[in-house]
């Protein structure tokens, strides 16, 4: 087991210093790209990378989790900046809603609500996941043909769709071409079974395309200034750039603090969990620390102007499996991206917008991929239902809305099906022990508004016991509980005990899945 603290540095200094590099190179045009995509300047994208790093590492809950901007925080963060007057007015006001947003967090992690994230249905995480995906893709699809920001301005994603055929008719020859191209790098790597190809970023393979095709082409003065990214001095920017009188429109700022805290939270719990799983030494974190972590790196950041961070999935997965050991990788990343900011501005200043745009471009695939409709449809034709009214409630209106939306609709289908009205957010549990056997009974029914009463008393369970859950005397048990549970017997197994999940062979799966919602035989499914 790696060692933490300055022992753990001196122990895995080689591994975790070449994979924060590694992470670095990652991280840097994406925090540039996320920044700009989001209506912040640039710059600040890098900003909150390095506090993430440097800083929230040494105070995280989890140990190979990469704290920086994400792609998932583009629509809300670009959406306050809009409400708040746009601009740079819009920018100073929507941090004061990020800084009361970071306290939230704090306390999230200070009253232990690091099981926030089990309280939301899955299908309606994934829905919300899925919209931001769609969402970035059409904001982003302009800024690849390198379109005037005048044309796209005000523009809502069903808009911004419906204007491809316009955005098409005129583009920049030149700009197009290095994101088309980059778009396909970004694309086909992953396609390329070669272990050494495999190990090289394909955003570095972008920047080493992208900035000589520039330079060749001449960009900085044969096209526009929004072609380029322009970033500034790091040093010259660092100053209190908050500004809470965006306190006066309450409405506005309220609904920003809680979708900053809450939507953050949730991703960064789901980021934390899948690295978890991925931890070749099976650690487990501290959720209710890293999410105090988390909220001090964002109030920090929005003090002086940085992006929301989270637990970042795609840079956490590329830090596992680049051979990080310990928090010392997240540390590295951030130092690395300092030391380029600061020795290295010019060279930032030369990548196009447009192939930012391209990597922005394929994390939004990622998100709304066909295959993340395929297996929410396999899993049930009602959990297809609530993943698809996420998605168009958050793209009709905003993502608080579309994931209640999305809860609401879980809701009615699970009292069609004959949930107890008693047992909506309590299902008596009663936990026994006899000969080091735990015999855990869960009545009337076991779903997603209910399980956080069942998670504590699973958590009470100490190692290393043969534990058995009885689903017998449930009417009714969702997805969202399936899959927790299965996930609970995959971590106390890791302990050196055992679960048996039984009570099911009267209940009908909704579908051939195994991770289906159940009911009762007696209960008609829907």
């Amino acid at each position: 087991m790696p060692k933490d603290g300055i022992e753990g540095l001196k122990e895995n200094f080689v591994t975790d210093a070449i994979s924060g590099f590694i992470v670095f190179l990652l991280a840097l045009p994406l925090s540039l790209g996320i920044a700009k995509a989001s209506d912040f300047p640039p710059l600040m994208g890098l900003l909150t990378a390095i506090i993430g790093g440097m800083i929230v590492s040494f105070l995280a809950g989890s140990r190979l989790t990469i704290k920086g901007p994400a792609a998932g925080l583009i629509v809300i963060v670009a959406g306050a900046v809009a409400d708040f007057g746009g601009g740079e007015t819009g920018w100073h006001l929507a941090l004061g809603a990020m800084v009361v947003a970071g306290i939230v967090q704090i306390l999230f992690g200070v009253f232990r609500l690091g099981k926030l994230s089990d309280f939301f249905p899955l299908s309606a995480i994934h829905g919300m996941l899925a919209a931001i995906g769609l969402i970035i893709i059409a904001k982003q699809l302009p800024v690849l043909m390198d379109i005037d920001p005048a044309m796209t301005k005000g523009k809502d994603p069903f808009e911004l769709l419906a204007s491809i055929p316009t955005f098409i008719a005129h583009l920049d020859p030149k700009a197009t071409l290095v994101g088309v191209v980059s778009f396909i790098i970004m694309m086909g790597m992953p396609l390329i079974n070669n272990k050494i190809i495999k190990k090289i970023p394909p955003p570095l393979l972008v920047l080493m395309f992208a900035i000589p095709a520039e330079l060749i082409m001449d960009f900085q003065h044969t096209e526009p200034p929004y072609a380029l990214v322009h970033i500034g001095n790091l040093l010259e920017n660092i100053k209190v750039n908050v500004d809470f009188s965006g306190m006066a429109q309450t409405g506005v700022f309220i609904k920003y603090v809680i979708m900053f805290a809450l939507v953050g939270s949730l991703e960064s719990l789901l980021t934390m969990k899948a690295i978890d799983l991925m931890d070749p030494y099976k650690r487990k974190s501290d959720a209710n620390k890293d999410l105090i972590a988390v909220g001090i790196g964002n109030t920090i950041a929005a003090i002086l102007g940085g992006m929301p961070m989270i637990s970042e999935v795609a840079r956490s997965s590329a830090n596992v499996n680049n051979g990080a050991k310990t928090r010392w990788a997240n540390f590295f990343h951030g130092f690395f991206i300092l030391t380029f900011v600061l020795l290295a501005v010019h060279l930032i200043e030369l990548i196009p917008n447009a192939a930012l745009a391209a990597m922005l471009i394929t994390v939004g695939i990622k998100l709304a991929h066909p295959k993340e409709f395929i297996h929410t449809f396999q899993i049930g034709k009602e959990q297809l239902a609530i993943f698809l009214i996420t998605i168009f409630f958050t793209l009709y209106e905003d993502l608080l809305v579309g994931i209640a939306a999305g809860i609401i609709l879980k809701i009615i289908i699970h009292l069609f099906r004959g949930l107890p009205i008693g047992a909506m957010f309590k299902a008596p549990t009663q936990v026994s022990f006899n000969d080091n056997e735990y015999l855990v009974e869960i009545d009337k029914a076991a779903v997603f508004t209910n399980f956080l009463g069942i998670k504590d008393k699973l958590a009470e369970i100490p190692g290393g016991h043969n534990v058995t859950i009885d689903l017998q005397k449930t009417k009714l048990v969702d997805h969202s509980v399936m899959e927790a549970l299965h996930l609970f017997q995959h971590d106390y197994e890791a302990t050196g005990g055992s679960v048996q999940i039984i009570g099911l062979d009267e209940h009908a799966p909704v579908s051939e899945h195994n991770l289906a919602a159940r009911t009762k035989k007696t209960t008609v499914a829907v």
